[in-house]
C-alpha cells in the first residue's frame, strides 16, 4: 500500500512537469500529462474517493462541471460525434482534481514544466522560421494559440524568477531567464497580436500584485525595463508591420466597412455577435442557429459576409453571448473568476506560521492568478476555449497549481489556504 501510494505521488508530480513541459513541444504535448494524471486518478479511486475534499477541490469542481453542460448543449445530430468531444474533456478533469488534491505534487515539479515549456516554444518558434522557413510559428496547433500559450509561459518564468531570485541557484537563474526570452521569442514569431495585447493587461496586475504582496517597490523600475525591451522589441520588422497592418485595418474597417482583413473581420464579428445576442438575450441562438442566423442576416445584407468563414466571433464573451446568452457569459465569469479568488494572494495563503512571506507560497498564487487573467485577456481577440490546447492547459493547470499550494502550506505547517 504504501509503495502504491508513493507511485500515485509521483506520477502527480511528473504530471505537474508534463502538463506545461510538453504543451508546445510535441504534437498535442498537453495531453500527455493530462493522459497521465486521469489514468492516475483512475488507478487511485478507491483512496481518494473515501477522503475528505477541500472545499476549493468543490468550488473548481463546479466551475468545471458547469462548462461542460454548457457545452453539452452544442451536442446534436447537426455536429455528429465531435460535439461530445469538449464537454468530455471537461468531465474527465473532475476526477484528477480529487486524485491531485490527495497525493499533491510538489511545486518544484511544475516550475520546471513551466520553464521547459517556455523554451521548447521559443526553440520550437526559432526551428519553423529559421529552418522550415514558415511565415509564422505555430508549433503543433495554430499560432494564435502558440504564440498566446508561448507567452503565458514565459510571464510565468518571469514571475518564478522574480518571486524566488535568492532561492534559485546560478544553472536555475540561467534557465528561467531563457524561459523567459524563449517563450516571448516564441509569441514573437508567431505574430499573435492577441498575446501582445493580453501582456499589456497583464504586466501593470503582476507588478502591482508584487508590490502590495512584497512592498518591493522596485518591481517597478523592472516593469519600467519591461515596458522599454517591449519598446524596442517593438522595431523588430515582424513585429512593427504587424503593427502597423493592425492600424490600417482598423481605419479600412472603419472607413469603408471592409471586413476581409485580420482585424476587420474580428470587427464584423464582434459587431453582428453584440447584435444577435441582444435580440436572445436570455437564451442566445445555440451552436447552430448562431450558423443559420448569420447566413440568413449575410443573404439580407445585414452582416459581412465574411462572418461566414467562422463559427465563432472571435472573442471568447460576445460569442457566448450570441449563442447562450447573459446565462453563458456569466459561466464563463464563474469559470474564470472562482480560480482567480481561489488564488489571490491573501496573508492566509502565502504567509507562515510567523507570519512571515513564504515566496513559494506567493509564487503559487501569482501563478495562478495569470491562468484565468490571460485567458481573459486571450479571449478578447480568439475564443481560445474553441480549441483543445486552450482548453487541456487551463484545465489540468488550475488543479496543479492548487495541488501544490496545498502540499506547500501543508510542509510549512500553516493551514489549509481554503
Amino acid at each position: 500500500m504504501v509503495r502504491s501510494y508513493r507511485w500515485f505521488g509521483r506520477c502527480a508530480s511528473i504530471g505537474a512537469f508534463m502538463v506545461p513541459g510538453l504543451a508546445l513541444w510535441l504534437p498535442s504535448g498537453y495531453s500527455y500529462g493530462a493522459a497521465l494524471l486521469l489514468l492516475a486518478a483512475l488507478a487511485s479511486a478507491p483512496v481518494w474517493w473515501k477522503r475528505p475534499a477541500p472545499r476549493a477541490a468543490w468550488w473548481l469542481l463546479a466551475a468545471f462541471s458547469c462548462m461542460a453542460a454548457l457545452w453539452l448543449l452544442d451536442v446534436g445530430a447537426t455536429w455528429g460525434w465531435g460535439s461530445m468531444d469538449r464537454p468530455v474533456k471537461y468531465l474527465l478533469a473532475l476526477p484528477c482534481i480529487f486524485y491531485l488534491m490527495t497525493f499533491e505534487p510538489r511545486a518544484s515539479w511544475l516550475w520546471m514544466g513551466v520553464a521547459v515549456g517556455a523554451v521548447g516554444s521559443g526553440l520550437v518558434a526559432i526551428y519553423q522560421i529559421g529552418v522550415q522557413a514558415l511565415p509564422r510559428a505555430s508549433g503543433f496547433t495554430n499560432a494564435i494559440q502558440y504564440g498566446n500559450l508561448s507567452m503565458l509561459l514565459a510571464v510565468m518564468s518571469g514571475l518564478l524568477l522574480v518571486v524566488q531570485w535568492k532561492r534559485w541557484v546560478a544553472w536555475q537563474r540561467l534557465l528561467l531567464t531563457a524561459a523567459i526570452v524563449l517563450g516571448a521569442v516564441g509569441s514573437v514569431l508567431s505574430q499573435s497580436r492577441g498575446g501582445w495585447l493580453a501582456l499589456v493587461l497583464l504586466l501593470p496586475v503582476c507588478a502591482w500584485l508584487l508590490v502590495r504582496t512584497t512592498g518591493q517597490r522596485r518591481v517597478y523600475w523592472g516593469l519600467c525595463a519591461l515596458a522599454l525591451a517591449a519598446a524596442a522589441l517593438s522595431q523588430v520588422p515582424a513585429v512593427e508591420q504587424r503593427v502597423d497592418e493592425a492600424r490600417q485595418e482598423v481605419q479600412t474597417y472603419q472607413q469603408r466597412g471592409d471586413g476581409r482583413s485580420s482585424v476587420g473581420q474580428r470587427l464584423a464579428h464582434w459587431h453582428l455577435a453584440w447584435q444577435m445576442g441582444w435580440d436572445r438575450p436570455f437564451t442566445g441562438w445555440g451552436r447552430a442557429g448562431y450558423e443559420q442566423e448569420k447566413a440568413r442576416r449575410v443573404a439580407a445584407g445585414l452582416a459581412h459576409p465574411v462572418v461566414l468563414e467562422f463559427g465563432h466571433a472571435h472573442n471568447e464573451a460576445l460569442d457566448l453571448f450570441a449563442k447562450r446568452g447573459l446565462p453563458g457569459v456569466l459561466l464563463l465569469l464563474a469559470f474564470y473568476g472562482i480560480p482567480l479568488v481561489m488564488f489571490w494572494p491573501t496573508a492566509r495563503r502565502i504567509r507562515d506560521g510567523a507570519g512571515k512571506m513564504d515566496r513559494e507560497s506567493l509564487s503559487l498564487c501569482l501563478v495562478g492568478v495569470m491562468l484565468p487573467l490571460s485567458y481573459i485577456g486571450f479571449g478578447l481577440t480568439q475564443v481560445f476555449l474553441a480549441h483543445n490546447s486552450g482548453n487541456m492547459f487551463y484545465l489540468f493547470m488550475c488543479p496543479l497549481v492548487l495541488a501544490a499550494l496545498h502540499e506547500r502550506r501543508a510542509r510549512i505547517g500553516c493551514g489549509r489556504p481554503f
